[in-house]
């Protein structure tokens, strides 16, 4: 038995998309938070088809959120769908952030390119050091093996001449006149003036 004074009450309709976008533009936190649990799958598969990364699909879906909530003062529904203005804000995010990572990337490999004529300038440096090394080299072997032997530990060892005549057990004197020979020797044989 149904009693007069009940009326039957019909249950709220849930608000649309419109709707939480417009309370969204007031400030309402607890309807952007049910527009977010409503369309975030939608704008996060959109996100992902046009960046492809994980990490930075979420990255820019955060930020589309983030332009919903700043933005929702400017949606107008007579201009479309709410569903349709977060998709295209999403889109835009997400071509922005492709567009970003490619001009990065470019930057990148145009830094890249630089860096490799730069290092390339360094081997010939490196070469010519070797080649110059080489005719060091070659000159030193036409020194008497003591000429040799007092330069080599001199000039490149990094001993004294006290240290070198210790050495080689021969007097200062003595290591000091083979030095001078051979370097003059060296001088003629290089060329250098």
């Amino acid at each position: 038995m149904r009693l007069p004074w009940l009326r039957s009450v019909e249950p709220l309709a849930p608000p649309t998309h419109e709707d939480l976008i417009r309370l969204v533009a007031l400030g309402d936190e607890a309807a952007f938070e049910e527009l977010y649990d409503a369309v975030a799958p939608r704008v996060f598969g959109l996100v992902r088809r046009v960046v492809r990364d994980p990490a930075q699909s979420q990255e820019v879906t955060q930020e589309v959120f983030i332009d919903i909530w700043s933005q929702a003062s400017r949606f107008d529904a007579d201009r479309g769908k709410a569903m349709s203005w977060i998709l295209v804000i999403a889109h835009r995010k997400a071509v922005d952030k492709v567009r970003a990572s490619q001009a990065s990337s470019d930057r990148d490999l145009r830094q890249g390119i630089k860096e490799y004529q730069e290092s390339y300038d360094d081997v010939a440096d490196t070469v010519e050091t070797q080649m110059e090394s080489e005719r060091v080299r070659i000159a030193l072997a036409s020194l008497t093996q003591p000429q040799q032997e007092a330069i080599s530990l001199a000039y490149y060892g990094g001993y004294t001449h006290q240290e070198v005549a210790e050495l080689l057990k021969i007097p200062v004197g003595t290591v000091k006149t083979r030095i001078r020979d051979g370097m003059i020797r060296l001088r003629d044989r290089l060329g250098v003036a």
